[in-house]
């Protein structure tokens, strides 16, 4: 790791002990956003509901016509 000053300097245990937070925090980070992404807005289960109930009411309709 070229890139960062210092860190080839660092014990082994304690290259570790930063990479494994580093990355701890990278999976929390993308966890917390994508929760967030997903539990934001109920659209698509709105969508979803008001199809059901047009179908349900068509099918309501439809048992009820006159049958010929």
């Amino acid at each position: 790791m070229a890139g960062l000053p210092g860190y080839s300097a660092l014990a082994p245990k304690t290259k570790n002990l930063v990479m494994a937070g580093g990355l701890t925090g990278f999976v929390f980070g993308v966890y917390y956003y994508t929760m967030r992404a997903v539990g934001g807005s109920d659209e698509l289960q709105v969508a979803i509901d008001k199809f059901e109930d047009a179908k349900r009411s068509s099918d309501a309709e439809a048992s009820l016509a006159p049958k010929q």
